[in-house]
C-alpha cells in the first residue's frame, strides 16, 4: 500500500486537484454541486479554512485553500468532504461494477478517485501562478473561450476586487 507524505504547514496555503472516479463528467450536475457546497460548508464550520481559489469542471476541481494558524489538516477536510458528498447524492452515482473489495471494505463509493493531488504554495509568485491556473482551466480544457465565461469559478470575485480584467484568460 502506498504511503503518502503530506506537506503540513500550520497556516499554510495549498493547491488541490480532486478528480472523480474514472473521470466521470458529473460534477456540474445540480445535485452534485449542491452536495459539494453543503459538504464544504459543514466541514468549514468544524474545521475553518479560507477558499482562495476554486474552479469546478465536469470531472475534476481545483482549489486553493489557506489553512488557519495552528491548523493544517486539509487531509481531514477532504476525508470529510468527499464522503459527505457521496452520501448526500445517494446511490445515483454509485457504480457497482467499479466497486473493488478494498473500496467496499472501507465503505467508499464510486464518485471520487481515492487520492487527490496537493501542492503547498511557497510564495506570492507561486500563489499567483496557481490562481492563474485555476482560472484558466476551463479555457485550457476547451469549455470556455475566456475565464469569465465559466460560471463555476470564483474568477468573478477576483475581477470585482480588481485582480483580473474581465477579458483575462484568452487562449493564445
Amino acid at each position: 500500500m502506498a504511503r503518502f507524505r503530506r506537506d503540513r504547514l500550520s497556516g499554510g496555503c495549498y493547491f488541490f486537484t480532486v478528480v472523480t472516479e474514472r473521470r466521470q463528467p458529473i460534477l456540474l450536475e445540480p445535485d452534485v454541486r449542491a452536495a459539494l457546497r453543503e459538504a464544504i460548508l459543514a466541514v468549514r464550520r468544524e474545521r475553518p479554512f479560507a477558499i482562495d481559489g476554486w474552479v469546478l469542471l465536469p470531472d475534476h476541481l481545483h482549489a486553493i485553500w489557506s489553512m488557519p494558524d495552528g491548523g493544517a489538516d486539509y487531509a481531514m477536510c477532504w476525508r470529510e468532504i468527499k464522503p459527505r458528498v457521496t452520501r448526500l447524492v445517494g446511490k445515483r452515482y454509485f457504480r457497482a461494477e467499479w466497486q473493488s473489495v478494498h473500496r467496499a471494505a472501507k465503505g467508499c463509493g464510486t464518485l471520487w478517485r481515492h487520492h487527490y493531488w496537493e501542492h503547498r504554495i511557497r510564495d506570492e509568485a507561486d500563489f499567483t501562478a496557481h490562481l492563474d491556473d485555476v482560472h484558466f482551466n476551463p479555457v485550457k480544457h476547451g469549455i470556455a473561450a475566456i475565464a469569465a465565461e465559466w460560471p463555476y469559478s470564483i474568477f468573478h470575485c477576483y475581477v470585482q476586487a480588481g485582480w483580473y480584467p474581465i477579458d483575462w484568460g484568452e487562449k493564445p
